[in-house]
């Protein structure tokens, strides 16, 4: 089992002077009576993980320059987790051998900036009134390896157990890290993870962790209630110690850091490390790569989508930052809520891709699309965004129970034809100055007078939250430029819900890109395809084109062209149409065809019940034949009128 900093065992080496009692030591400490007789060197000792206090095995290993050479040493070392340098406490010499051999020969085989820690043993301590540590704590400033320093006895069995327990900790809990020694402070890293770890712990983002909060990472951290005594007495030693460490009665940034500089002080570092780590950090303080973005299979033909756990999860966070509670989340408020993300991890392109505020701020509509937007086309960077933000701390074990891999083209109903994704990706196919970019501008309401603001980069992708019977569904419109007969929408931009071949109407030369486009990637294919004529406001010419428009579209099955312009706010029926068809791409003949063609109010409600309606609901009425029967008349009858007016 891997623990929780992904150390299987602990290897702890024992190295020294000869005669400062390495192996005493080993052997005291597991037959707990003092060796008389003492072998040159003690055979491998391994410790079962039940009797250690981290229940980590534990494997003991002495070395002895009277049965091992050099080579024997160099592979010790590089094999260990921890070096126990020995010296005797009663002779000097064995202490100046640490700076001047040992030291300097773990820097030699790891190299200069090795991060394997090393505990210095002082053994012998029952033959002396005084104490060495004068001598041997300032080799910790000098070395930043040297985790710490401790005096023992083999032979009264004073602080033996300690002694390994401090070379075990030394692995699992390293201070180097956490901590500075020589400017007794924290590392800059250390800092950025516990800045981190308290903006996420900061629920109501008032820049305090009051009793509430900090209960509540307690149990996150440790699974147990923060005592209110111990509350209490924690926040009076911030507030003696650091000014403005403790306001409104709860804990600021600096008190936050303080008092995890206060535990690392103390020698209670594990209670840090079990913080950070719980927040997904390793050895390093880093989120590694695997926890960032954890393995996920998303199968040819499958979509990614945020599931309700992660819906919930991102919305908590817009209400979170939202501090004015106005709906929008403003430039700062949004770079708030990312500054635990090592960048601003959406572009600059919010305005004319998703919802906006007038003043270009983002709405909780436009937010939510925004995520449905990347996690479709890079679920990655959300599972990444996911884990920078704290939803591994929130109480989840991985970010993919934030996400819901759809099946291939999935559906809940075959009998309905209906599709259970939530995000409907549809391509707009077109050649240049069709006006697909109004197009995309108009799912979000915008017409053509609403440009864009000076310098935006503007964007291939809109999305917005449409009702499909009663049902909210993302609509994602992707642009993508058609160049005549060397266009760039190749097979696998293809794959998607839905295409709209946009073209434009007032110019005779537009068709004839969308109509070759059709041929040469979407005929006989499954994906449902509606053809637009932009630009309606301007008269239309003829296509030169062999086959016009309306009757391309009746040769090829498909609805007749809608028409579209952008000179004022367009109404969203084109874009409904878009989302049904790829909602029920099944139903195609029935559904899309109703769908485009106007048909009285009572026929078009009629309709939708029964395209939305559970198949056993025509049964159940007592009416369902009939009521087939009669839709099958009636679309018979749509669609021969529909062939005359061709």
């Amino acid at each position: 089992m891997v623990r929780a900093n992904g150390k299987r065992d602990v290897r702890i080496l024992l190295v020294g002077e000869a005669g400062v009692g390495k192996t005493s030591l080993i052997l005291s400490l597991v037959s707990e009576q003092f060796p008389e007789d003492v072998p040159p060197r003690a055979e491998e000792i391994t410790i079962p993980a039940d009797v250690t206090p981290e229940k980590v095995p534990t494997r003991i290993v002495d070395f002895s320059t009277q049965e091992q050479s050099q080579e024997n040493l160099a592979e010790e070392i590089g094999k260990a987790n921890v070096v126990c340098v020995v010296y005797a406490v009663d002779d000097d010499d064995t202490i100046d051998k640490i700076t001047d051999y040992w030291l300097p020969l773990i820097r030699e085989q790891l190299g200069d900036d090795h991060g394997t820690p090393v505990v210095l043993v002082g053994n012998k301590a029952d033959l002396v009134e005084y104490s060495s540590l004068e001598m041997v704590v300032p080799i910790m400033s000098q070395y930043q390896e040297v985790e710490t320093c401790v005096e023992c006895s083999a032979k009264t069995f004073k602080n033996i157990s300690e002694l390994f327990y401090y070379a075990q900790k030394a692995v699992l809990h390293p201070t180097g890290p956490l901590y500075v020694p020589q400017e007794r402070d924290l590392t800059e890293r250390c800092k950025g993870a516990l800045t981190r770890v308290f903006r996420i712990c900061d629920i109501d983002n008032d820049g305090i962790l009051s009793d509430r909060e900090l209960n509540i990472f307690q149990r996150k951290c440790f699974n147990t209630p923060l005592e209110a005594k111990a509350l209490l007495d924690l926040k009076a030693i911030v507030a003696k110690n650091l000014e403005g460490g403790v306001e409104n009665n709860g804990l600021t940034l600096p008190g936050f850091l303080f008092l995890h500089q206060m535990f690392i002080q103390r020698g209670r570092h594990e209670t840090t490390w079990t913080v950070l780590r719980r927040f997904g950090y390793d050895d390093h303080l880093i989120l590694p790569r695997e926890s960032l973005c954890p393995p996920i299979r998303v199968p040819p033909g499958s979509s990614t989508e945020l599931s309700a756990k992660g819906l919930t999860f991102v919305t908590s966070l817009f209400e979170k930052y939202d501090r004015d509670v106005d709906g929008c989340l403003s430039p700062s408020e949004l770079a708030s809520l990312f500054a635990v993300c090592p960048s601003q991890p959406w572009g600059t392109d919010l305005v004319g891709t998703v919802d906006t505020s007038d003043a270009g701020w983002l709405t909780l509509r436009g937010y939510l699309a925004h995520w449905a937007l990347t996690t479709a086309l890079d679920v990655h960077k959300t599972l990444e965004c996911l884990a920078y933000l704290g939803y591994i701390g929130g109480g989840e074990e991985s970010q993919l129970s934030a996400v819901h891999v759809t099946s291939e083209k999935q559906l809940e109903s075959p009998q309905q034809g209906q599709s259970v994704r939530q995000v409907l990706h549809c391509r707009v196919l077109g050649p240049q100055g069709a006006g697909k970019t109004c197009f995309l501008r108009g799912l979000l309401g915008c017409s053509l007078e609403q440009g864009l603001p000076p310098g935006h980069p503007g964007s291939k992708y809109a999305v917005d939250q449409l009702v499909v019977y009663g049902q909210d569904k993302y609509l994602l419109l992707h642009e993508v430029d058609l160049f005549g007969q060397h266009d760039t929408a190749v097979a696998p931009e293809l794959s998607c819900d839905a295409v709209c071949l946009l073209f434009d109407a007032s110019n005779p030369r537009s068709f004839e890109h969308v109509a070759r486009a059709y041929l040469k990637h979407l005929s006989g294919s499954s994906v449902p395809v509606l053809v637009v004529a932009s630009k309606s406001d301007r008269p239309a010419v003829r296509q030169d084109y062999p086959v016009q428009p309306a009757e391309f579209c009746r040769r090829h099955d498909l609805p007749a062209p809608q028409t579209f312009s952008c000179l004022v706010a367009p109404p969203r029926d084109v874009y409904v149409k878009l989302a049904t068809m790829a909602a029920y791409p099944s139903l195609r003949r029935l559904v899309h065809v109703l769908l485009v063609r106007p048909m009285a109010p009572w026929l078009s409600r009629y309709t939708s019940r029964l395209v939305s309606a559970e198949p056993s609901a025509w049964v159940g009425a007592g009416v369902g034949a009939a009521a087939a029967a009669l839709i099958g008349v009636l679309v018979i009858r749509l669609l021969r009128a529909s062939t005359r007016d061709r």
